[in-house]
């Protein structure tokens, strides 16, 4: 039995040399540029600085809430280059936004991970929305659309309950949708306006994770979709950015309310990302142009950019992380 013993290690320890010398050896017979490991391919180094386009970008500008297949140049959520591996294999997903710019790439990301995703979004940007749906089926994964203005707690209510019943069930939430318009002084903004920023991108997550609660058990997740702007206001976007801190703040005070029931809550902060929000009032023309310019990147970040952070939320080995805010912002701001 011991002379057994010492044969089988003999064999093993002999296969892996071998499989080791295979390894160094071929590359001299192949491409030089890439290098295989089992059923594993080396993933080449991109260089992020030249990886998407820089500015100046064409001035452009479409009626609120914009669209994203109108853009140019139309924004990368991910379509083509985002690569699942079963992390969130099963679970059920509500995103708002999620027709262009993060909750795209989140929808996108998600159902490629496994999950089945529902998304919100206006009725103008159905459009996107559509291409959003068959992206997700085309993972064999069930996706839901649910148009409809975050602005009216019994649509927020209503919204939860139709994603619970055409997913059976909900684990994630995103909290992703938000207005966003720049106005040069405070005295541009109206009441109407204010309100408008104020409901979509506070009252409406408060409604909607009311409304989610009793449907989360433990090991569920709720994210929101905080920016920069919450710690390094821009002069222009006084009504928005006091939003985003409200966010980043809801995001760490809530985590600690309900991390005793095992319900995870995080943030994602992204810096100057190219989607609608720009096009349609959130930048002004000349920022526009230069648009992601003064950081280190010399560009703005795409949404597929950010994918792979809210599926890194959202997954179980992630299980220690809540109460935080991760950053996205080419080396500029702070979450």
């Amino acid at each position: 039995m011991e002379e057994q013993n010492k044969i089988s290690r003999r064999k093993v320890i002999g296969g892996i040399g071998a499989g080791l010398a295979a390894a160094a050896v071929s590359p001299a017979f192949g491409a030089t540029d890439v290098h295989t490991f089992g059923n594993w391919t080396a993933v080449k180094l991109e260089d992020p600085v030249t990886k998407y386009p820089k500015p100046p970008f064409k001035v452009q500008f479409q009626p609120w809430p914009g669209l994203a297949g109108k853009m140019e140049p139309i924004p990368d959520h991910g379509e083509k280059s985002y690569k699942g591996s079963g992390r969130l294999m099963g679970r059920k997903a509500l995103i708002t936004g999620g027709d262009s710019g993060m909750g795209r790439a989140a929808a996108i990301a998600y159902a490629r991970e496994g999950a089945d995703v529902a998304i919100n979004y206006l009725p103008h940007e159905e459009p996107d929305a559509q291409e959003v749906v068959a992206l997700i089926k085309a993972e064999g994964r069930k996706a839901i659309a649910i148009p409809g203005d975050l602005r009216e707690e019994s649509f927020c209510t209503r919204l939860v309950d139709d994603a619970v019943r055409g997913l059976g069930g909900l684990d994630i939430l995103v909290s992703n949708a938000a207005r966003q318009q720049a106005h040069d002084s405070i005295l541009d903004i109206t009441t109407e306006q204010f309100d408008w920023t104020i409901k979509t991108n506070i009252y409406a997550p408060f409604w909607l994770i009311k409304a989610a609660l009793p449907h989360l058990k433990p090991g569920a997740v709720i994210i929101g979709t905080t920016s920069v702007q919450a710690t390094d206001p821009s002069p222009e976007l006084y009504d928005y950015a006091q939003t985003k801190a409200a966010t980043t703040s809801f995001v760490r005070s809530l985590a600690k309310q309900l991390g005793p029931k095992g319900i995870r809550v995080n943030g994602v902060a992204p810096g100057p990302i190219w989607t609608p929000l720009q096009v349609s009032g959130g930048a002004k023309p000349d920022k526009l142009e230069k648009f992601g310019a003064d950081t280190p990147y010399g560009r703005p970040g795409q949404p597929a950019e950010l994918g792979s952070i809210y599926v890194q939320l959202a997954a179980n080995d992630a299980s220690y992380s809540t109460g935080q805010v991760y950053g996205a912002a080419g080396g500029s701001g702070q979450p």
